[in-house]
């Protein structure tokens, strides 16, 4: 039975597997640019490279898919995992992927195996990642490894409690610990793996702060493991000042706590997109734009067809184009208030730091964290989790930027808490819910994207 050191696998995954010598050898070969290099590319020249998010059960289709997009010219392509996999139901995914792979929501790395996922490698002259949303990822690792990917994303807290409805924090931690402490160990034979830790965590109202909480305290135990290439991901709200003070903020505190290279990565806006295709086009334009004044060194691309369903392959390599085109030197004229950028930042900060550093002066990161989201002094909004209390509620202030309507037991210090409730401003005589509900569906209401 193969292994891969510090790795507790499923029998079947482990036996399945070429030995771990060989897949070091493979890893460490010269030649092939690592997802880590790009990045580090980007970040220099100021630019951040485009990914579209893609993922098929059919492997012949996704290697067409995969070519299709290529062609788009992204820095980076996507093996998105299927929900399966996901939670490890690795004999459904291999009886779908065998008989009817149509009805998998993305590519089932493990049923698959190894062999085909080296074939996706060499399908494309890009580096791949794998993204997919387990609690529970070591198997899935372990296969990508062996396929050459060198580029992992999620983490104990924002893979699991967005996602899974009942995995205790201890058991996602644990076994995210164990990813990192192999990417440490691949580290040390000149095997740098990007590790992106999702930010987006629900993708409905995700207050800046909180996104950023969450990855910092990943990015903490992530780097005491040994990982060396870290990405931690933002999900664009809308309000611009705001969200670039977001990306900004990423790498600031990276150097105030972490002490290692952090690249930005904006996932561009996750909620419910505009039905109408020239608002549609503008809202991606601007992400791009948002990425490139915020310093991001990757975007995450959205399409047209959000509104509608499952973008097809055109709509993605249109996506592409179009956040690509938002980030180029054609809109290098355009400026923000500076000043009200400088300000958000400070305050997300704050924010930040009020939420982290009473876990980080705690004896045990893992344990801190669970204690706190026990507590509610954690919280990740609209989780459908057991494990979070899902007690704050965001709201939109009247620019658009998310700001905390109720904070709950959120450990803020007054001067946040009265900000937060003097940007939202005096009530109004609707319900909570159709408040919320109004904030959430921001965009569908072609907020500013096209003239009237």
């Amino acid at each position: 039975m193969a292994e891969v050191p510090g790795l507790s696998l499923a029998h079947e995954v482990a036996a399945a597997l070429p030995p771990w010598s060989e897949v070091l050898e493979r890893l460490a070969a010269p030649g092939r640019r690592r997802v880590a290099d790009v990045l580090a590319d980007a970040g220099a020249a100021g630019v951040p490279v485009t990914q579209p998010r893609c993922g098929i059960g059919a492997h012949d289709g996704m290697v067409d898919l995969l070519r299709t997009l290529e062609r788009a010219g992204p820095g980076i392509l996507t093996i998105t995992i299927d929900s399966h996999t996901r939670l490890r139901d690795f004999a459904t995914a291999a009886r779908l992927a065998a008989g009817s792979p149509a009805d998998l929501n993305g590519y089932p790395l493990v049923a698959h195996g190894w062999r085909r996922g080296r074939e996706l490698v060499a399908s494309v002259g890009v580096p791949l990642q794998v993204r997919h949303g387990s609690p529970d990822p070591r198997d899935l690792f372990a296969v990508a490894l062996a396929a050459g990917i060198t580029s992992f994303e999620g983490g104990p807290i924002g893979y699991n409690l967005p996602y899974a409805k009942d995995v205790p924090l201890a058991v996602s931690l644990r076994a995210w610990r164990e990813v990192d402490q192999v990417c440490g160990l691949l580290a040390e034979h000149g095997v740098v793996v990007d590790r992106e830790l999702f930010g987006t965590l629900t993708a409905v109202l995700v207050p800046p702060s909180t996104s950023i909480a969450m990855t910092l305290l990943e990015a903490v135990g992530a780097v005491e493991a040994g990982v060396r290439c870290l990405s931690v991901s933002y999900p664009q709200g809308g309000e611009t000042h705001q969200d670039v003070a977001a990306l900004r903020a990423i790498r600031s505190l990276a150097r105030r706590y972490l002490g290692v290279e952090v690249h930005a990565v904006l996932h561009q806006y996750m909620g419910p997109f505009p039905r109408s295709r020239p608002a549609a086009s503008a809202l991606i334009v601007q992400g791009g734009l948002v990425a490139r004044l915020g310093g991001a060194a990757k975007v995450v691309t959205k399409t047209e067809q959000e509104a509608e369903g499952i973008p097809d392959a055109r709509a993605n390599a249109d996506g592409l184009a179009l956040a690509a085109l938002g980030a180029a030197d054609l809109f290098g004229f355009a400026r923000l208030d500076e000043d009200r950028v400088a300000e958000e930042q400070h305050w997300i900060e704050r924010e930040v730091a009020d939420l982290v550093d009473p876990v980080l002066q705690g004896p045990d990161l893992a344990r801190g964290i669970e204690a706190a989201f026990a507590a509610g002094r954690l919280d990740v909004p609209f989780s459908a989790s057991r494990h979070a209390r899902a007690e704050v509620v965001p709201r939109r202030d009247p620019s658009g930027a998310i700001r905390y309507g109720d904070s709950a037991r959120l450990p803020f210090s007054d001067p946040v808490r009265r900000r937060n409730a003097a940007l939202l401003g005096p009530g109004d005589d609707r319900s909570v819910f159709a408040a919320t509900s109004a904030d959430i569906h921001y965009f569908q209401q072609d907020r500013g994207m096209v003239p009237r």
